[in-house]
């Protein structure tokens, strides 16, 4: 297995620790899970980084590393779900889009077909990735100053935050079924 997957297996791995922590929800807990995030996060960028640049391209790495930014970022919505900081509604569609997007990849590579993903999903993964890290920031924040003006702000904020996220989830996921409805029609 070349560089480039381990680092999309150790987004994984990374994933779930930072999951944990955010669900532990302590000062020191949050700060090291925003600090775990963004380098799970700068993992996604430098794999592929890594892969373009050695010729590593492999079709393992063209599914996992998608697979692995679902996992990072549903575990961490999830954390915030279960803490009650963003709605269920939210993670419902994301969730769904993933799932939905990862079928039509699975089916697509069952007949031999590896679909990458396209420039709205960077984008949606990207906003996804933000939303979390600033979400993250209100959270750390809101553990010094617990009461007042800034926990009403923070959590005005992180709504429209998530409802951007949302937004940009749903737009790329129907552009990405636009732009395969060759593939999905012989379903």
């Amino acid at each position: 297995m070349n560089l480039a997957n381990q680092l999309s297996f150790l987004r994984i791995i990374l994933a779930f620790l930072c999951a944990g922590l955010i669900l532990k929800n302590t000062s020191i807990s949050l700060t090291v899970a925003f600090f775990l995030f963004l380098f799970a996060s700068f993992t996604d960028y430098i794999d592929g980084f890594i892969a373009r640049r050695k010729n590593m391209i492999s079709d393992l790495g063209k599914i996992l590393d998608p697979i692995a930014d679902k996992i990072l970022v549903i575990l961490v919505f999830l954390a915030f779900l279960e803490l009650g900081i963003i709605h269920a509604w939210m993670v419902g569609i994301i969730i769904l889009r993933e799932f939905a997007i990862t079928g039509i990849r699975l089916f697509a590579l069952s007949k031999g077909v590896v679909l990458e993903a396209k420039r709205f999903g960077k984008h949606k993964t990207f906003s996804q990735m933000l939303a979390i890290l600033i979400i993250l920031l209100f959270l750390i924040i809101s553990k010094f100053y617990p009461q007042g003006v800034i926990k009403r702000l923070s959590s005005i904020f992180i709504d429209l935050i998530m409802i951007y996220v949302v937004l940009a989830t749903l737009f790329s996921g129907i552009y990405y079924l636009w732009a395969n409805r060759h593939l999905i029609k012989t379903f």
